[in-house]
C-alpha cells in the first residue's frame, strides 16, 4: 500500500469530487492526479528521483498539495520545513536531510536563499516576485488550470512506483528540547496512518476539512491524506485567523475540524462565531496538547458535534490512543488506537527502564508504545543517540507521563522531564494548569518548577489574564478552594505574561519560560 495508490484510487473512484480548495482555485481528484503527474515529471527533470529528499518550505497552499502528491508518485521524499525558520534552522534541516531540491515561497525566501548559498541544491520558487536565477514552479509542470479539473497533459516517469517499505516522508519534530529530529515514515506507515485517522475520527465519504494545521506537522499531513482516503476535500488556510477559519467553515460547508486546542480556543472566543453558520461541522478532533475542561465544554456548546475525539499520538508513531467522546470524560486519552499497543511503565530519568516494568492501574508512569504498529517509525534520521534514548526492546518511550484509570482508560499527565519534585512530592504541571484554567479571568496558563533552597523545587504559574485586575491573591484563593488540588501543589509564585510560548502543535515550551523568554504584563 502506497500513497501513490491512495491518490490514484481516489481519482479513479470519484474523479469529479473536489480534492483541494485554495481561495478561488479548485482541483478535483482527476485534476489533482494530473497536476501531480506533470509535477513529478518536472521534478525528475531537475534530478529528483526515488528516495531523494525534496524540502518544502511552503504554507498550506495548492502548490504544496500538488508537490506533496507529485513526490508520492515519483518515489521522492517530501521533507516539509517550517516556512518561518530562520536561516540557521533552515540550513540545519537542509543539510541534515540531504535534500537535492527546495520548493519555497516569499515567506521562506530569505532563509532558504541564505541556507542554500554555496550548495548545489536546485531551488524552485512558488508565487510571484521570483528571485533571480531561481526556477519557477510553473516551469516544473506544477502550473495547470485553476478551474474544476486543472488536469495537465504531463506524464509521470515510466519507472516503477515506490514500494510500501520505501520512505514516503520525513517530518522534523517541533524540538521542545533542542534541535529538531528527522522522523522518516514509510509508505506503509503513512497509508496506515491515513486509514486509522479515518476510522478514529469517524470520517465518511466526501468529508470537508479545514487545512490549516501546517503540512510540516503530522496533524496537517494526516488531515490531507485522510481526505484522499474518503474522496474528501482539503480546504487550505495559509495563515491562521479565527475569523478566516469561520468564514471558510460557512462558505465551504466544512464538516470536520482537526486542530490543536489553542486554535479551538480562538474559534470559540471569536466574536464572529455568534453570527456564523457552523451547523455543517459535525466532527471535532484535537491533538498536540491537552484540552482543559473549560475549553472542552465551550467547544461542545459552540458546535454541538456528533463526534468529539481526543487524539493522542506523536510524529514517531502517529496514533497512541483515542477517546471517542471527550464530553463524557474531558481530557481522557482513552484506549489504544487501531494499530497501537500501549503500556505505562516506571518513570525514571536516572536509569534505563525496561518496557516490562509496568506499573499498576492508577499509578503514574511513563507511557510507552509498541513499535510493531503499522504506523510506527523505525528510528530517527541520522540520530543514533536519539534512538538509544527513545527505542528499547521494540517499544518507543514517549517521554509522557500518564496512568490508566479504573475503567481502563489512559490519562496523560505531562512530560517526564516536566515533573516537579517539591519536598519529595511529585507534582505534574497539567494538574495545576487544569485547576487554574477554570478561573474565569485566566485565558491561558503554564506551570513549571523552579529551584527552591528549602523545597528543592517550587511551583510557578505563568498566566495570561483575560483583562486587568487579576491578582495573584485571587488565583491563590481559587486554588485553595479547589477540591482537585492538594495544598502543597499550589503555585508559590505567579507571573502574568502576554502569551505562553508553544510549538506549532500547541505543546508548551517550558524551557523558554525557564530561560526567562516571555513578556510580563501588569495584572
Amino acid at each position: 500500500m502506497t500513497l501513490r495508490d491512495l491518490l490514484d484510487r481516489a481519482a479513479l473512484r470519484r474523479p469529479e469530487a473536489e480534492a483541494v480548495v485554495d481561495g478561488a482555485r479548485r482541483l478535483t481528484y482527476a485534476g489533482l492526479a494530473g497536476r501531480a503527474a506533470a509535477t513529478a515529471a518536472g521534478l525528475a527533470r531537475l534530478g529528483a528521483g526515488p528516495g531523494d529528499r525534496v524540502l518544502l518550505a511552503l504554507r498550506n497552499r495548492l502548490e504544496h498539495v500538488v508537490a506533496y502528491w507529485a513526490l508520492q508518485r515519483l518515489g521522492g521524499v517530501p521533507t516539509p520545513a517550517n516556512f518561518r525558520f530562520a536561516a540557521g534552522e533552515m540550513r540545519y534541516v537542509l543539510e541534515d536531510s540531504g535534500a537535492r531540491v527546495v520548493l519555497f515561497e516569499d515567506a521562506a525566501a530569505p532563509a532558504v536563499l541564505d541556507a542554500a548559498r554555496g550548495t548545489s541544491v536546485r531551488l524552485v520558487y512558488v508565487g510571484e516576485n521570483r528571485p533571480a536565477n531561481v526556477i519557477g514552479f510553473e516551469e516544473v509542470g506544477g502550473e495547470g488550470g485553476s478551474g474544476a479539473s486543472g488536469a495537465s497533459s504531463g506524464r509521470a516517469p515510466r519507472a516503477a512506483g515506490p514500494s510500501e517499505s520505501d520512505l514516503s516522508l520525513i517530518l522534523y519534530t517541533s524540538g521542545t528540547t533542542g534541535r529538531p529530529k528527522g522522523v522518516p515514515r514509510t509508505h506503509r506507515n503513512h497509508y496506515a496512518g491515513a486509514l486509522a485517522h479515518v476510522v478514529q475520527c469517524g470520517y465518511t465519504w466526501g468529508e470537508r476539512t479545514l487545512g490549516v494545521m501546517p503540512l510540516y506537522h503530522t496533524m496537517g499531513i494526516h488531515s490531507l491524506t485522510s481526505m484522499a482516503a474518503v474522496n474528501g476535500c482539503f480546504v487550505c488556510q495559509a495563515d491562521w485567523s479565527a475569523a478566516g477559519a469561520l468564514a471558510l467553515v460557512a462558505a465551504e460547508r466544512l464538516s470536520a475540524l482537526y486542530l490543536i486546542p489553542t486554535l479551538f480556543w480562538e474559534l470559540v472566543h471569536a466574536p464572529e462565531l455568534a453570527r456564523t453558520d457552523v451547523s455543517s461541522v459535525r466532527k471535532l478532533a484535537y491533538a498536540g496538547a491537552p484540552m482543559l475542561v473549560p475549553l472542552t465544554e465551550a467547544c461542545a456548546k459552540a458546535f454541538r458535534p456528533d463526534v468529539f475525539v481526543n487524539h493522542y499520538g506523536s510524529t514517531e508513531i502517529y496514533t497512541f490512543s483515542t477517546f471517542p467522546d471527550v464530553r463524557l470524560k474531558p481530557g481522557c486519552a482513552g484506549r489504544a488506537g487501531v494499530h497501537a499497543e500501549l503500556r505505562v511503565v516506571v518513570a525514571s530519568p536516572e536509569r534505563r527502564v525496561s518496557p516490562d516494568e509496568v506499573v499498576p492501574d492508577g499509578t503514574k508512569g511513563e507511557i510507552v508504545a509498541s513499535l510493531a504498529s503499522d504506523e510506527a517509525f523505525a528510528g530517527y534520521w541520522n540520530r543514533p543517540d536519539a534512538d538509544r534514548k527513545a527505542l528499547r526492546d521494540g517499544w518507543y518511550f514517549t517521554g509522557d507521563m500518564g496512568y490508566v484509570d479504573a475503567d481502563g482508560d489512559l490519562w496523560v499527565a505531562g512530560r517526564v522531564d516536566d515533573m516537579i519534585i517539591s519536598g519529595g512530592e511529585n507534582i505534574h504541571p497539567i494538574e495545576v494548569e487544569d485547576v487554574l484554567a477554570r478561573h474565569p479571568e485566566v485565558a491561558d496558563v503554564a506551570v513549571i518548577g523552579e529551584a527552591d533552597e528549602k523545597w528543592g523545587e517550587r511551583v510557578v504559574a505563568f498566566v495570561v489574564p483575560r483583562g486587568p485586575g487579576l491578582a495573584a491573591a485571587d488565583l491563590d484563593r481559587h486554588c485553595r478552594e479547589s477540591a482537585d488540588l492538594a495544598g502543597f501543589k499550589r503555585p508559590r509564585r505567579y507571573v502574568f505574561v502576554r502569551e505562553i510560548p508553544k510549538t506549532a502543535s500547541g505543546k508548551i515550551l517550558r524551557r523558554l519560560l525557564r530561560d526567562g523568554r516571555y513578556t510580563e504584563v501588569g495584572a
